[in-house]
């Protein structure tokens, strides 16, 4: 179902009000309530640009092409690939810390718990890649869309969350009591 503009605008204008439930009340009468609105409204802005970064990074991971994407937000691929393209310094590659990377929404899972079979698990992610660091036990993975019941079921049964998200998703892990397999994953 798709909603129209004016539909959608005014969900996302309450979704603003509620973040302060007192703000409707105080445009009345308060001036500084107005400057407030501001602020709320800024936060929420700035949380939008970080989720249509996470949807873009997402839309690559699925193997969409940056034509595709551009064609989507109604940009060339190349200004959507020069404002969406660029990634994350990654981290020190050492005997601790490794990059996987060629990761992408279909295998990325797969080849996380492959390589937690062998003591590495994720501590952090982003277009194509996760970073993973090793450690002498064995580790689960796990992926759930944000705000799911199955986040939050997976939370309450000891599972931590990895960063804070990559939207539409959210990362697991948890240790298991299990030592390490020896070598790595082939």
């Amino acid at each position: 179902m798709t909603i129209d503009d004016a539909e959608f605008a005014d969900l996302i204008a309450r979704a603003v009000a509620r973040l302060d439930p007192t703000i409707e009340r105080r445009l009345e009468t308060e001036a500084q309530a107005h400057l407030d609105l501001v602020v709320l409204t800024k936060r929420a802005d700035d949380e939008v640009g970080k989720l249509l970064n996470a949807a873009v990074s997402s839309a690559r991971a699925a193997e969409w092409s940056w034509e595709a994407i551009g064609s989507a937000l109604g940009m060339s691929r190349q200004a959507a690939q020069q404002r969406f393209g660029h990634r994350p310094t990654p981290i020190p590659g050492t005997a601790e810390h490794r990059q996987l990377v060629g990761l992408t929404a279909f295998n990325e899972m797969d080849q996380l718990n492959a390589w937690g079979r062998h003591g590495w698990h994720s501590v952090g992610f982003g277009p194509l890649f996760h970073d993973v660091e090793k450690s002498s036990a064995q580790w689960e993975h796990r992926r759930a869309v944000v705000g799911s019941r199955k986040a939050r079921d997976l939370e309450s049964k000891g599972w931590e969350r990895i960063g804070s998200m990559w939207f539409p998703w959210t990362y697991l892990k948890r240790h298991l009591d299990l030592p390490a397999e020896p070598g790595e994953p082939t």
